[in-house]
């Protein structure tokens, strides 16, 4: 009987290396399951919605088998480890994080195995789709404006976090607030998981309300002008308060 000889397995005497089996099996297409199994460990808590959602915005594109189910290639999952490396370190907009993968592609290049350096960002992005001053949109408008698909559109104005006005058209927060949105859609929320903030707004437009009531009941321009500009100061250092709890909170979480 011949004994083998090592020399010819390349996987022989190194126990890293991949033998020729488990080589090819990461050649082969993966399911979504797979795919998360894959990416979990450098991105926790991602989903198959999420994964779902950024096809849904033409950010990966699997093969479909002749039953509908998604394959993902090697190339396709580099793409959305790279698309997330973007979205969790430098919170950057899934339209501009299109563009930059579309670069590499017209360049006939692959996605890197990690993202260049880009100058972080702490607040929404201003490329974010947020609205102009003083513009307003109709709904396709909107939508084309902020890349929101119409049906995502209608949800936000189902569950009262965007509003339109009585000639249907949508002033510059509207689209300021789709676009903070969407972004946070695409961390596996949906639009009725973000109505709790509607409600928390609300509470505290009452309480500025009750602060500013001494001066916007009255008639007088002077009053008024008082009433508008204590309405913004505590209207930031709300906001200002809300991000602080939040931010302590999951200083001490994580």
């Amino acid at each position: 009987m011949t004994t083998p000889d090592p020399s010819s397995d390349p996987s022989a005497g190194d126990p890293g290396a991949a033998r020729p089996s488990e080589a090819a099996e990461d050649r082969k297409d993966k399911t979504i399951g797979q795919v998360l199994s894959h990416l979990e460990g450098d991105f926790p808590g991602l989903s198959a919605s999420k994964i779902r959602f950024l096809e849904d915005r033409g950010l990966v594109y699997p093969q479909r088998t002749s039953t509908g189910y998604r394959k993902y290639s090697g190339g396709d999952i580099e793409r959305l480890r790279y698309i997330l490396t973007l979205q969790r370190d430098h919170y950057l907009p899934l339209r501009v994080i299109k563009e930059k993968v579309d670069e590499l592609e017209g360049a006939g290049a692959a996605a890197p195995a990690e993202a260049e350096a880009v100058p972080e960002q702490t607040s929404a992005p201003e490329g974010l789709g947020l609205g102009e001053a003083g513009r307003s949109y109709s709904m396709r408008e909107l939508s084309n404006h902020t890349g929101i698909p119409l049906p995502m559109l209608r949800e936000l104005i189902n569950y009262g976090l965007i509003g339109e006005d009585a000639e249907g058209q949508f002033d510059a927060n509207a689209a300021r607030v789709a676009a903070l949105c969407v972004q946070l859609t695409s961390h596996g929320f949906e639009p009725r998981h973000l109505r709790f903030f509607r409600a928390a707004a609300d509470r505290e437009v009452g309480l500025v309300q009750q602060a500013v009531a001494p001066w916007a009941i009255r008639r007088d321009e002077r009053s008024r002008e008082r009433a508008a500009a204590t309405a913004r100061e505590i209207s930031a250092l709300c906001t200002s308060l809300h991000a602080a709890l939040v931010n302590e909170q999951v200083a001490k979480s994580w």
